[in-house]
């Protein structure tokens, strides 16, 4: 089974930078899109990016020109390089294919403060 592991969230002041990980448990990245996805307190879950197998990347009106999506098939890693932080941007943040096929992981909390 699949499983898909987040991690780099954390606490940053408005108009700083994190980046975020997510590594599979297995071998999916060179044949699938990834995408990455927030949930907002108190919101649904909503798509932020998608990278295609051949690293296209496509985005969110909201993140467009301040995130950049990449992947590294090799380390089955997808990547979330988040500049310009924005309160706005505050929510726990998942990665999946764009179809969410596989089982959610825990997500990583991204904290932005005013």
């Amino acid at each position: 089974q699949v499983q898909l592991e987040e991690s780099g969230g954390g606490l940053v002041q408005a108009g700083g930078s994190l980046r975020l990980s997510c590594a599979a448990s297995e071998i999916i990245f060179s044949i699938n899109a990834m995408a990455w996805y927030r949930q907002p307190p108190g919101k649904q879950r909503e798509w932020v990016a998608t990278v295609s197998s051949g690293g296209r990347a496509s985005y969110t009106d909201s993140v467009r020109g301040r995130f950049t999506i990449s992947r590294d098939n090799a380390k089955n890693t997808v990547y979330l390089q988040m500049n310009s932080l924005e309160p706005d941007d505050a929510a726990v943040y998942y990665c999946n294919d764009p179809f969410g096929s596989f089982p959610w992981g825990p997500g990583t909390q991204v904290t932005v403060s005013s």
